[in-house]
């Protein structure tokens, strides 16, 4: 493993950027952090998307096993563990939808936004043309790094709209990632698949796309629940001149 000493110095502060860049550019990004009255449709499809984004992501914790089985099965242990752990937190917040009135049919028969199969879909393609789970970790980092900075605060203001018993699923999750310190887990998991600073530059770049696919999903999350649109699409960038 040679990781340069301030790799992970150099990940965090790019990771604070885009929390800072979150909050001020991607519409409604504060409502469950800061709102007195919740969007409930907004609550409610966001927490379906995390379950079934969970859902999916189990398939490609799998294929990393398996790769981790051919070339370092120290890894493929301890990713295993990493994933018994996460497997079924997609009940967890299931059962904080069920006290607003989701029932799991609903869930689970509900079509993913784009955004999330382009999300779940960028870490596939890593596993499977790439043969490498490198996009993978270095999303779970971006995952476990931006939720235990954020999300305690979201909690703490749906608990007080919501009542404390809605968000006990979602805080149960929050809090097996602080309790067992996951992102210094991923961390050291992630060290074992950079080797020189190619490597290090293919962090940034899975990094930069990884975030780039989060804002998309909440722009596409405020356009279906909060602006109405039935068939919300994502914005792409205008035609040039010619």
């Amino acid at each position: 493993m040679t990781t340069s000493p301030d790799l992970r110095r150099r990940v965090d502060a790019i990771l604070d950027s885009f929390i800072k860049d979150f909050y001020e550019t991607v519409p409604f990004a504060r409502h469950q952090k800061d709102a007195a009255e919740l969007n409930l449709e907004y609550y409610k499809r966001h927490n379906i998307e995390t379950i079934l984004r969970l859902r999916r992501k189990r398939t490609v914790d799998a294929l990393a096993i398996k790769y981790f089985t051919k070339t370092d099965p120290v890894q493929a242990k301890a990713w295993a563990h990493y994933t018994d752990d996460e497997m079924l937190h997609d009940r967890l917040f299931a059962a904080d939808l069920a006290k607003v009135g989701v029932s799991k049919e609903e869930i689970y028969s509900t079509e993913p936004l784009l955004s999330t199969k382009l999300l779940t879909g960028y870490l596939q393609y890593g596993m499977e043309f790439e043969d490498s789970p490198l996009a993978l970790i270095t999303s779970v980092y971006f995952v476990e790094y931006v939720t235990t900075r954020t999300q305690p605060d979201w909690l703490d203001n749906l608990e007080n709209v919501l009542g404390q018993e809605h968000v006990k699923g979602a805080r149960a999750h929050v809090n097996t990632d602080l309790d067992d310190d996951h992102d210094d887990f991923v961390w050291r998991v992630m060290a074992t698949l950079i080797s020189d600073e190619d490597d290090e530059k293919k962090v940034v770049e899975h990094l930069n796309h990884i975030y780039w696919l989060w804002k998309l999903y909440f722009v596409e999350l405020h356009q279906l629940t909060v602006l109405g649109k039935t068939e919300a699409q994502i914005p792409l960038p205008g035609t040039a001149d010619v």
